[in-house]
């Protein structure tokens, strides 16, 4: 079946769009679209699989557990392996943020 990435992807609101475009047993592939959201202050992302995600669009920051902050703008990517504490504290809503997330165990 063909789809094309930026089909609908206009987020306007607080909750963050999460689309899995493929899953099988190894890996999960998802789209996901972010207008301004950001992890809670209380929370951490600490997952169980490794996960390389491709920023397509917007502007987006993430803090990592010793206090350092990445910038990732359009076409930037970053590979977090499994339990890597990490947060978005910050993701543009001018452009929307899209993201491209692959999900896996090494």
């Amino acid at each position: 079946m063909k789809a094309n990435i930026f089909d609908d992807y206009k987020a306007e609101s607080e909750v963050e769009i999460f689309e899995t475009l493929f899953k099988n047993e190894n890996v999960v592939i998802e789209r996901i679209v972010s207008y301004g959201n950001v992890t809670p202050d209380e929370e951490w992302y600490d997952q169980d699989k490794d996960e390389w995600v491709l920023l397509l669009d917007g502007i987006a920051r993430l803090v990592f557990e010793d206090d350092k902050i990445v910038e990732l703008k359009k076409g930037d990517y970053i590979y977090l392996p499994a339990h890597q504490k990490h947060k978005v504290i910050y993701t543009s809503t001018e452009p929307n943020c899209i993201w491209l997330a692959f999900h896996f165990k090494t």
